[in-house]
C-alpha cells in the first residue's frame, strides 16, 4: 500500500512538473528590448573588448546569438513599423516616396495605419497584459489633437510611457541641431529668391518701370514675413512642442527633461513586470539610448572608455540586468522569452559640435544607418528562454526583425492574419535546432520606398548573394558615410545606379569590400537572372497604400499640437513621478 501511495505521488509531481512545462511552453512572457541606433560592434558578446556590456552579454550566454540579425529598414520608423508587424514597410505605408524616411514632428499626421495588425493587438486580444515603454515613433493623431489614431493604445498596447517621436539633439539645450543643417540648405535659396523679388518690384514700383498693385505687393510681404515668423516660432519652441513625455494619453513632462531617463524607463518596465507577474505580459522596452542627443545618468556619466556614446551603452546595459533581475525574483526566467536588438546599424555620422564621436561601432560591416551596406542593417540579435532554446549558441543565418512577430504570436497560441502576406517566420525551430537554414531564401532591402538590396540565400548552399541597385555616395568619397548631409538620402544626385548590379557573396565578403564580376563569379548573370525573378514575384505582391511619409503627413499641423499648458506658457509641466527604482532581490 506504502508502494503504491508513494508511485501515485511520484506520477502526480510529473504531472505537475508537466502541467508547468506545458504551461511554459504554450504561454510564455515576452520581453522585447529595442536599442536606437546601436552598432553591433558595440556590444562584448559580439566581439567589443573596451566596453562593459555583461547582462547584455549574459543573454547571450544563456541563449542564442544571431550574427546575420537584420533590421528589415536602416531607418527608425519603418523598421520599427516591420518589427511590429512583421511586414516590409512598403506593404503599410511606412516606407517613404519623399527624401525624408521617419517622422520629425509630434504634431504630424502619418502614422502606423489602424487596418495594420500588431503582435501586440494580437497577444492582448489573447489576455496578454501589454505594454510600451520608451520610443514609439510611429506617428500619434490623424485629425484631432485627441483622436490618437497611431498612438501605441490603438494598436494593442494597454500601457504606454514614453516619446511618441524620437529622441533628437535639439531635445537637448547645448546639443546642436539636427535640423539646421538642413534647413540653411533647404530654405536659404527661396529666401534669397523670394528676398531679391520682393525688392526688384518694390524697385520697379517705385521707378515706374511696372505697376505693380501696392495691394498685391502687400500680400506677398505679409505672406514672406508670417512665413519667416511662424518658421522661427516653431524651431525656436522645437524642444517644447515636440520632446515631450506621456503617460498613455496625458502629456507629463513637457519639455522631455533628461535628469535620470534611463532610471524612470526601467522603473517603469519593472513595475510593469511586478504587477503582471502572475499572468502573462508582453513588454516592449524602447530604449531612448543611443540615439542622439547622449545622455546618461550621473552615476555613469564619465565612466566609460567611450565618451559620453559609451556611458549610455553601459547604462542602457544596467536596464538590462535590472529587468533580468525582476524575472529571477519573481522566477520567471522559464516562462519569459527575452529579445535584444538594435532598430539600425549605428548612425556613423554622429560628430558633437566639439568633435567627439556619437555615432557606435558597426564592427567589420561597411556603411550604418540610413544605409543597406550591412553596417546599417545587421543587427544584434539576442534570444533567451530558459529551458526552451539553446543556450550559448550561434546561428549565422539570415533571419529578420520581422521574424519576432509571427515567432511570439504563435507562442502566444494566437492566430497569424490569413488576410494580408506576412513576410516574418517563426525562429522557434532555429532557435532549437530542429532546423539548420532560415526559412528566408530572399530578404528585400528597401531605401525608403525603393528597393537598393536583395539577399539570396540558396537551399543547401553556404553561399549569401547580395544584389545592389544602387548604393549611396559617400561624402567625402573616401569615407564610411555621408558625413555632409548628416544621413545617406535614396534619390537621384545622392546615389549611384549600377546596371549590371553590384554583387557580393556576404559568406566570403561580409565587408562587402570587393565586388564580384563575371570574371571572378561564374555564375554572375544566372545569380542576377534568379533575383530578377524574385523581384519581380515580390513586387507583384505590393498593394498600394497611403504614403504615411507624404509631404502632406509629415509637416507640423499646429491643430494636432498637444500642449500641456497653453502656447502662451511655452507648453511647460512637469507631472512625471521622480521617485527611486524599486529594490529588487534575486532569489
Amino acid at each position: 500500500r506504502k508502494k503504491m501511495r508513494l508511485l501515485l505521488f511520484l506520477i502526480f509531481c510529473q504531472c505537475a512538473i508537466n502541467s508547468v512545462k506545458t504551461h511554459s511552453a504554450s504561454n510564455p512572457n515576452f520581453i522585447l528590448l529595442m536599442a536606437d541606433d546601436l552598432g553591433i560592434g558595440d556590444l562584448g558578446c559580439y566581439g567589443n573588448r573596451t566596453l562593459r556590456t555583461p547582462n547584455i552579454d549574459r543573454l547571450a550566454e544563456e541563449g542564442v546569438t544571431l550574427t546575420q540579425h537584420l533590421a528589415a529598414s536602416p531607418l527608425c520608423t519603418p523598421s520599427r513599423a516591420a518589427f511590429l508587424t512583421g511586414r516590409y514597410p512598403i506593404r503599410s505605408g511606412m516606407a517613404a516616396f519623399s527624401r525624408i524616411g521617419v517622422f520629425l514632428f509630434s504634431a504630424s499626421s502619418g502614422g502606423l495605419p489602424s487596418e495594420e495588425i500588431t503582435f501586440s493587438k494580437l497577444l492582448k486580444q489573447r489576455g496578454y497584459a501589454t505594454a510600451l515603454i520608451g520610443k514609439w515613433h510611429l506617428g500619434m493623431n490623424c485629425e484631432s489633437s485627441n483622436d490618437f489614431c497611431h498612438h501605441p493604445l490603438s494598436h494593442g498596447f494597454d500601457y504606454f510611457y514614453g516619446l511618441t517621436v524620437t529622441n533628437f539633439r535639439d531635445c537637448k539645450p547645448g546639443q546642436g541641431s539636427v535640423f539646421l543643417k538642413g534647413i540653411q540648405k533647404s530654405l536659404a535659396i527661396p529666401i534669397q529668391i523670394a528676398g531679391i523679388t520682393l525688392v526688384s518690384l518694390a524697385i520697379v514700383q517705385y521707378i515706374g518701370l511696372l505697376k505693380v498693385p501696392f495691394q498685391a505687393l502687400g500680400y506677398c510681404l505679409l505672406v514672406t514675413a508670417v512665413s519667416l515668423v511662424g518658421l522661427i516660432f516653431f524651431f525656436y519652441h522645437f524642444r517644447h512642442l515636440n520632446c515631450f513625455l506621456m503617460r498613455n494619453h496625458q502629456v507629463i513632462q513637457q519639455p522631455l527633461s533628461y535628469e535620470n531617463l534611463t532610471e524612470r524607463l526601467t522603473k517603469e518596465a519593472m513595475q510593469f513586470i511586478q504587477r503582471n507577474s502572475d499572468t502573462s505580459f508582453l513588454l516592449v522596452l524602447s530604449y531612448l539610448h543611443v540615439h542622439t542627443a547622449l545622455y546618461a545618468s550621473e552615476k555613469f556619466r564619465g565612466k566609460s572608455k567611450h565618451g559620453l556614446y559609451g556611458d549610455a551603452v553601459e547604462e542602457m546595459d544596467w536596464s538590462v540586468g535590472q529587468l533580468l533581475d525582476v524575472l529571477e525574483k519573481y522566477n520567471l526566467n522559464n516562462k519569459t522569452l527575452v529579445y535584444f536588438t538594435s532598430d539600425q546599424g549605428a548612425h556613423v555620422e554622429e560628430i558633437s559640435s566639439s568633435g567627439e564621436v556619437h555615432g557606435g561601432y558597426n564592427g567589420i560591416y561597411r556603411g550604418g544607418k540610413s544605409m543597406n551596406w550591412e553596417g546599417g542593417i545587421r543587427v544584434p540579435g539576442l534570444l533567451r528562454w530558459s529551458g526552451v532554446i539553446q543556450a550559448g549558441a550561434y546561428i549565422d543565418e539570415p533571419t529578420s526583425n520581422m521574424d519576432i512577430f509571427p515567432t511570439i504570436v504563435k507562442l502566444a497560441e494566437a492566430q497569424l492574419p490569413s488576410d494580408r502576406i506576412i513576410d516574418g517566420h517563426d525562429l522557434l525551430p532555429l532557435l532549437q535546432g530542429k532546423v539548420t537554414q532560415s526559412k528566408h531564401e530572399f530578404l528585400f532591402h528597401y531605401c525608403n520606398a525603393y528597393l537598393n538590396a536583395v539577399r539570396w540565400h540558396p537551399a543547401n548552399s553556404e553561399s549569401v548573394w547580395k544584389v545592389f541597385f544602387f548604393t549611396p555616395n559617400f561624402s567625402p568619397e573616401d569615407s564610411n558615410g555621408c558625413y555632409d548631409s548628416h544621413v545617406c538620402f535614396c534619390h537621384e544626385g545622392f546615389i549611384t545606379q549600377h546596371d549590371p548590379p553590384l554583387l557580393f557573396d556576404l559568406s566570403r565578403d561580409p565587408e562587402e569590400k570587393v565586388p564580384l564580376t563575371p570574371e571572378t563569379e561564374s555564375r554572375f548573370y544566372e545569380i542576377l537572372r534568379v533575383v530578377h525573378l524574385a523581384v519581380d514575384n515580390h513586387t507583384r505582391s505590393l498593394n498600394a497604400v497611403p504614403d504615411q511619409l507624404s509631404w502632406d503627413n509629415l509637416f507640423w499641423k499646429p491643430w494636432l499640437q498637444l500642449c500641456c499648458s497653453s502656447l502662451f506658457q511655452s507648453c511647460y509641466c512637469d507631472y512625471d513621478s521622480q521617485g527611486s527604482l524599486p529594490e529588487v532581490h534575486s532569489g
